[in-house]
């Protein structure tokens, strides 16, 4: 798979975060899996190596989103949005493997495909804020 398509299934994978609890989502996971092609297991592995890593810095990541977003917070925006604010700013704060420019363009691109029309807007306006 390119990065782009690893991208998005880690968007869809932790949007499941936004439907279920953190003790279920052992058992959401599984079920991405079987859900999903992930035809390579070394795709599959990293899909669930990155969404393991951003999970564990939710609470963080959210800190700055609430922190940057004026106007906004975590609790309001949709939860499309949302999913792709988180992945990027743990790619832009925690993955060094990821260029800052790289995980805006691709946040943007993720929310034209998913998200409403307003959201490419919406995810780069708070991203440049990281930027």
């Amino acid at each position: 798979m390119s990065r782009r398509e690893l991208r998005e299934q880690i968007f869809k994978l932790l949007f499941r975060v936004e439907f279920n609890s953190m003790e279920e989502m052992p058992e959401q996971e599984q079920l991405f899996f079987e859900e999903e092609d992930t035809a390579k297991e070394e795709d599959a592995a990293y899909v669930s190596e990155k969404y393991n890593k951003i999970t564990e810095k939710l609470t963080k990541i959210d800190a700055l989103l609430n922190e940057k977003a004026e106007g906004w917070d975590t609790t309001r925006m949709s939860k499309v949005d949302l999913t792709i604010l988180r992945l990027a700013v743990y790619e832009i704060m925690y993955d060094e493997s990821v260029p800052t420019g790289v995980a805006i363009n691709e946040a943007v691109e993720l929310a034209k495909k998913f998200g409403q029309d307003a959201s490419s807007g919406f995810v780069n306006g708070i991203l440049a804020k990281f930027a």
